[in-house]
């Protein structure tokens, strides 16, 4: 599951739709928020970008032994592995490898992603300044200034107390051009399916419909409006909406129509703890 249940707010939109004047403007913020929520879900719930606060958590903080090398830090030691001949070796980690890219110690956290940037990294209750951290694909938060993250913290705190760390950043893909484009269209189309019958042009979605006949593809709507090539299947066999902008931007970012980020599960990994209440 994403770390976002939906988007933290409605997308910005550019509309270019003939709509009156007089209309209350708490009716289009209403539907753009809708707008926003749909494309969010039919898009694979991936964009952004929504704040998020997270607390980094090892397996165990009873453990004794060093962080996992998930977490970046090695003890040294031996590591036997099979060579590309076949044959098998040891290979020294007394240097600290505790990273795949890195002959050095290298402390880094696991952050769920897409990170869209960091907004703040919060240890004993201070802030550390950016450039003490970068973060690396996918997610990996590095610490840079020669210290290295706390290997414990006490839960039972608050954030933002001595004995924390707490990590605040964006998370979600950023929106585009297209994107806006894409939900600025649905929310015009939203917002004219909900007025009157000829308050505005042509609506192109099917709330309207009163009658529809699937062999010889006729239509029957409320007077004064008409719908212009909508299959109405479409949003159930497709996950289309059948708006030109919409499926053009749907098609483009996800073309498999997949209902969530991809994702590989590890027992050895423990994700951060998000405090949802108070």
């Amino acid at each position: 599951m994403p770390i976002q249940i939906g988007p933290c707010e409605a997308w910005p939109v550019e509309l270019c739709c003939d709509l009156p004047e007089d209309l209350d403007p708490a009716v289009i913020t209403r539907w753009q928020l809708i707008a926003s929520q749909t494309l969010w879900a039919m898009s694979g719930r991936r964009w952004g970008p929504c704040p998020v606060t997270v607390r980094p958590c090892r397996r165990s903080c009873l453990d004794s032994g060093p962080i996992s090398w998930q977490a970046g830090i090695g003890n040294g030691g031996w590591v036997p592995y099979i060579g590309t001949d076949g044959a098998w070796r040891n290979a020294s980690v007394a240097c600290g490898c505790g990273s795949s890219c890195s002959c050095g110690e290298l402390c880094e956290v696991k952050l769920p992603g897409p990170v869209y940037d960091v907004v703040s990294v919060n240890v004993d209750g201070v802030d550390l300044v950016p450039e003490a951290y970068r973060v690396d694909a996918p997610g990996m938060l590095v610490r840079t200034d020669g210290e290295c993250w706390p290997t414990c913290q006490d839960m039972a705190l608050p954030a933002g107390e001595d004995g924390t760390f707490t990590v605040t950043y964006r998370w979600g893909l950023p929106l585009d051009e297209a994107a806006i484009a894409a939900v600025s269209d649905l929310t015009c189309e939203l917002v004219k399916s909900c007025l009157p019958a000829g308050t505005c042009g042509p609506c192109r979605l099917p709330g309207n419909v009163t009658k529809l006949a699937r062999q010889g593809s006729t239509m029957s709507t409320r007077q004064g409006v008409t719908v212009t090539d909508y299959d109405p299947s479409l949003l159930f066999t497709e996950g289309r909406t059948g708006l030109l902008l919409v499926d053009l931007w749907l098609t483009a970012v996800n073309p498999y129509r997949l209902t969530s980020p991809s994702r590989v599960y590890s027992p050895d990994y423990k994700p951060p703890r998000v405090t949802t209440w108070p």
